[in-house]
């Protein structure tokens, strides 16, 4: 889930933000690239002394998570590109077999009108006509299903890397609760230390105090 104020973040395309559905066939953003830039992120935070933990700028981490999950609609628009490129080329080729059938149908009648053969010609034709359909579809069937599932696979991969960024950042929250909670008991323990030597220092004076009352007479005249 994108957060409200993400909204201002815009796709890449080519370094240059884009809007939308206007994205061109350009190439998109280097998602590879904005993942480093993520890694490097959390290894250039400030580590938290005494207990190994990293601090990290929540705002610019969930920066770069928007960056990168709005930019995977470009990388899938791209491969839809990819997907109507390859259905032109066997339109194209079925266009193709088409006009070899229609040549061949045309060349079975006029050699083999004479002898009869023009109906077993025309099945032959449309057995090879349904041939290349067939062929053309299965084709056209095995890209859509290899795209679907570098998009699948991609939207994974988006969803671990989430899951772990949250994670290291909880991990991270809790290692620098545990170091204030630490600083605390320890300034509280030095408290405690420095208030029983108080009160041993109040409680030494008051002895001394009525040691010396006691051993004042209280008529000097007597």
């Amino acid at each position: 889930m994108l957060r409200q104020n993400s909204a201002n973040i815009e796709p890449e395309v080519n370094g240059q933000n884009v809007e939308g559905e206007s994205t061109s066939a350009s190439p998109g953003v280097d998602i590879q690239r904005e993942l480093n830039r993520l890694e490097e992120i959390i290894l250039d935070s400030p580590r938290i002394p005494f207990v190994g933990r990293t601090l990290i700028d929540e705002e610019q981490l969930l920066d770069q998570l928007d960056i990168v999950r709005l930019n995977l609609p470009v990388a899938f628009q791209e491969a839809e590109m990819i997907v109507r490129h390859k259905d032109e080329i066997l339109q194209e080729a079925e266009l193709y077999a088409e006009e070899i059938i229609e040549n061949a149908e045309q060349r079975a009648s006029q050699i083999l009108n004479e002898m009869g053969l023009v109906q077993q010609a025309k099945v032959e034709a449309d057995q090879l006509r349904n041939q290349v359909q067939l062929d053309c579809e299965a084709i056209q069937q095995a890209t859509i299903a290899e795209i679907e599932q570098i998009r699948y696979q991609a939207q994974q991969e988006l969803e671990e890397m989430r899951a772990r960024a949250i994670a290291e950042c909880d991990e991270i929250q809790n290692g620098a609760d545990d170091y204030a909670d630490h600083v605390l008991d320890s300034i509280e323990q030095q408290l405690t230390d420095m208030l029983k030597v108080i009160r041993n220092g109040r409680q030494q004076l008051e002895g001394d105090g009525n040691y010396e009352s006691l051993g004042t007479p209280l008529n000097p005249e007597a």
